[in-house]
């Protein structure tokens, strides 16, 4: 149930910093470094989720259960 949680945290924290990034690149007129970080921290968060689900998925935890 851990990892669930963990899981709907990091697809939160990817919306937020992809929002984060629109900001950034309207305010900025597109010629921030910001816009560039923000989206940084968006791929490492979207590795993160991509190795959560994994863990999830050969632990058992997540998966196809057939009834």
């Amino acid at each position: 149930m851990l990892i669930k949680i963990a899981i709907v945290i990091v697809l939160l924290l990817i919306v937020g910093s992809l929002f984060s990034a629109l900001f950034y690149l309207v305010k900025d007129s597109g010629s921030g470094k910001r816009t560039a970080k923000a989206l940084t921290v968006r791929i490492t968060l979207s590795l993160t989720l991509f190795l959560l689900l994994m863990l999830g998925y050969y632990t058992g935890v997540i998966g196809h259960f057939s009834p």
